[in-house]
């Protein structure tokens, strides 16, 4: 298939407390940060998911395994340079990736651009193709409650 293709990708991680909070490939000041096998990095999990599953190269899960203690506590900055070059490798280029963060707490605005930048700088593409923004989910839910953080991307890869 030589046409563009597109990815979605979902993640969410539980805040607790005494973790550092990693999100967009930046350290956030935050009381509590994000459980998971790796950093916990639900940006970069979103954007590796729908960049991988627009390149029909499967999912984070299958690609880094949570049960391989390899990627214990991973920075997922690498993971998301490991991804570009995967893409890279198949024929593909990220012309478009779009994300969202729904989050109570912390403000992800005042962030954005630099996310933007540090996703950018992983994928090794224009900060101009990479689009960061920001929701609450308005009190409702756990996300709402401040006990977790969720993100979506949607990606757009062309030969």
């Amino acid at each position: 298939m030589s046409g563009p293709r597109v990815g979605f990708g979902y993640d969410i991680h539980r805040l607790v407390p005494d973790r550092r909070l990693v999100l967009g490939g930046l350290v956030l000041e935050h009381p509590s940060g994000l459980v998971g096998h790796s950093d916990g990095d639900v940006l970069l999990h979103a954007v590796m998911d729908a960049l991988l599953g627009a390149a029909g190269l499967g999912d984070l899960g299958t690609r880094f395994p949570s049960d391989d203690p390899a990627y214990a506590g991973a920075d997922s900055q690498v993971l998301l340079r490991q991804v570009s070059a995967m893409l890279r490798e198949a024929g593909w280029r990220v012309a478009s990736l779009d994300a969202t963060v729904v989050a109570e707490s912390p403000r992800i605005g005042p962030h954005a651009a630099a996310m933007r930048g540090a996703i950018a700088t992983g994928l090794g593409v224009d900060p101009g193709v990479v689009s960061v923004k920001a929701k609450t989910n308005e009190g409702f839910g756990p996300i709402g409650a401040g006990e977790a953080i969720a993100a979506m991307a949607v990606a757009l890869v062309s030969r």
